[in-house]
């Protein structure tokens, strides 16, 4: 019996599990998900230093000359200390003698002679000071398991002298389909046969959500075959395969699974397109079938795929994330059913596409989002404030959200 969307994707939360760890050098983290706590080690700045290039001084010294006495490089373990009427020379990232009230730029002062600087008339306290843990303190917690890493998370890792973390390893996906009247892309067709591009799509989109991934074959229109593709595919975490779920006397999708013992999930969707739609599982490997038209299963894999790749993945933002956009036109939808309607979000417009048949394949490159209409809504008017999802980038986060409109 077909659920509706948010009960096919509560299904997903409480059934996908996260892959396993693996221990990586920080180099190789990006767009990795981490799988531990991190807490700093040391404070930054480690200790009190300049910002600037040059003196250190007393504030009570403005507008006097004073004696440069010693000059303090970045890396030096010296403690100079000066009283008033003195100063010290210092460089960016210098430790600060501990008599510093200010560090007064080298560009502001006046040089008298080689050892002697005229300050200029006021200075304010601390100024150009880097304090000892103002970036961390040691014991901060830096990142937390389920964060997406990427440059600004090596930047932390290394100030730190850490060089490798406990991360999720990618998810194994492997990608199959079925149907004696499809053929690849590379292969040539007869005029009663048309190209297999539900395959291609979700194994580059997969590899872009951060997977692992495989296309096994091409299956024929037998249990034997089928079977053939599932078992050479129970390796993976998650499969994936377009087509044959229907009701039809060629669709075996269904049987060959069901001799695998397959535990069903859900079987249906209340929505259009892709009502066809199938989850299951087969001991540790997750399964998802989508319809066999190329608009329904791409959308439908934006709307279940994806997020059964963030909990796989083992990141901590698992629900669809939202951007608030105005409609560009007038939208007439047909009540009683949930329908997703493909689109392009300008930044501040979504125009729904006037094409949107589940059958299509020339629109999804010209849309980069869609909007999610519940079975209530017959119409949205021009302007009215809608909330769009993301179809070709990445956009979740760690709090559920209600995106229908």
């Amino acid at each position: 019996m077909s659920i509706c969307i948010k009960e096919a994707l509560r299904i997903v939360s409480e059934n996908i599990m996260a892959v396993s760890t693996e221990i990586i050098p920080i180099e190789n983290i990006e767009d990795r998900i981490l799988a531990e706590d991190i807490s700093a080690k040391i404070s930054l700045p480690t200790y009190h230093n300049s910002a600037m290039d040059g003196y250190a001084v007393k504030i009570c010294d403005a507008n006097k000359e004073v004696k440069i006495i010693d000059t303090i490089l970045a890396g030096s373990e010296k403690t100079t200390t000066f009283t008033q009427t003195q100063c010290v020379k210092i460089m960016t990232g210098a430790r600060i003698p501990n008599s510093t009230d200010a560090i007064v730029p080298k560009e502001l002062v006046s040089l008298i002679n080689s050892d002697t600087i005229l300050l200029p008339n006021t200075i304010q306290q601390n100024q150009h000071i880097r304090f000892r843990g103002e970036d961390i303190e040691k014991g901060d917690t830096l990142l937390v398991k389920g964060d997406r890493l990427n440059f600004a998370s090596v930047t932390i890792l290394a100030s730190q002298g850490i060089t490798h973390v406990e991360v999720y390893r990618k998810p194994k996906v492997s990608v199959f389909t079925s149907g004696d009247e499809l053929k690849l892309h590379y292969e040539k067709i007869n005029e009663y046969q048309i190209y297999n591009s539900n395959t291609p799509t979700l194994l580059a989109r997969t590899k872009e959500l951060g997977a692992d991934v495989t296309f096994v074959g091409m299956a024929k229109d037998s249990v034997q075959s089928l079977q053939e593709m599932i078992s050479n595919s129970l390796y993976a975490d998650f499969i994936i395969t377009s087509g044959g779920i229907s009701v039809g006397d060629a669709d075996f999708t269904k049987e060959a699974f069901d001799s695998f013992d397959m535990q069903t999930l859900f079987n249906g969707i209340t929505i259009k397109p892709g009502k066809p739609t199938v989850l299951g599982k087969i001991k540790n490997t997750y399964i998802l079938n989508l319809p066999g038209n190329p608009l329904a299963a791409a959308l439908i894999f934006e709307i279940i795929g994806k997020i059964i790749m963030q909990r796989l993945s083992g990141s901590k933002n698992v629900y669809h994330n939202t951007l608030l956009a105005k409609m560009k036109e007038k939208l007439p939808n047909k009540k009683g059913r949930t329908t997703l309607i493909p689109g392009f979000f300008d930044g501040e417009f979504f125009k729904a596409s006037k094409k949107r048949s589940a059958g299509m394949v020339g629109i999804l490159h010209q849309c980069n989002s869609m909007i999610v209409l519940n079975k209530h809504n017959e119409k949205l008017e021009k302007n009215a404030i809608v909330k769009i999802l993301p179809i070709n980038w990445k956009f979740f986060t760690d709090k559920e959200k209600d995106y229908f409109n």
